[in-house]
């Protein structure tokens, strides 16, 4: 696997939700120029830069990549209302990024809940995305799994004392990932945490995704109709 190089570019542009504007950050890496147009979305509290192996990897091959941040994950901001955190949401906030690149095919990729919202955005009639490629996601995702989901996220630490656990943290958790290696577990994690004030260290995302998932709030999810 390619190392990953420093990204071609950061940027970030402003959405709107129902209550105000918030801001969208994304990476983006290769020819600015290039006819062919990788978008690349992570999983439900992951962020862009879990893909910075990938996109290095699609840029030497003539792509541009580009890696959004959902909304309160990442560099982008955060909703005021949780319950905002739902496909609806991130899909106005795709859109607006597929405007702001300003083309007419994309190929998009999407882990989990990125894969979600590609379905969504594919099955749209007179959609831009050219290629779809999924990954742990499907069209029925059943109650029990999302109930599972809530459970992780509930119980993630709010803070981790220093680098070292909260890469433990991530190793355990991220296992399905497969056999990384030592340097891409450190930048899994670099990108997965920000310092805080008191010198400890908290996941970059906000916690609030979760009551999304809360008890009498989760049903199976069904995309079969895009």
């Amino acid at each position: 696997m390619p190392r990953a190089r420093p990204p071609f570019r950061t940027s970030s542009f402003r959405s709107i939700s129902k209550q105000h504007f918030h801001r969208i950050a994304y990476t983006e890496w290769g020819d600015l120029d290039s006819d062919r147009l990788a978008v690349c979305v992570h999983g439900l509290s992951r962020q862009g830069r879990d893909f910075d192996f990938l996109a290095a990897a699609l840029a030497s091959r003539g792509y541009r990549v580009v890696c959004p941040d959902l909304v309160g994950r990442g560099q982008s901001g955060w909703l005021a209302e949780p319950d905002d955190y739902a496909l609806p949401q991130y899909s106005v906030d795709m859109a607006v990024l597929l405007a702001r690149l300003d083309v007419d095919r994309v190929d998009w990729v999407g882990t989990s809940l990125g894969g979600l919202l590609g379905m969504v955005l594919a099955g749209l009639p007179d959609s831009p995305i050219r290629r779809l490629v999924i990954n742990d996601s499907g069209p029925f995702v059943p109650a029990a799994a999302l109930r599972r989901i809530g459970d992780y996220l509930r119980t993630a630490p709010a803070a981790f004392p220093d680098f070292i656990s909260a890469e433990r943290y991530f190793r355990n958790v991220l296992a399905p990932y497969g056999e990384l290696t030592n340097e891409q577990w450190e930048h899994l994690t670099t990108h997965s945490i920000v310092e805080t004030p008191d010198g400890r260290f908290r996941l970059r995302h906000d916690r609030r995704i979760a009551e999304a998932f809360r008890p009498g709030r989760v049903y199976n999810v069904s995309l079969w109709n895009y």
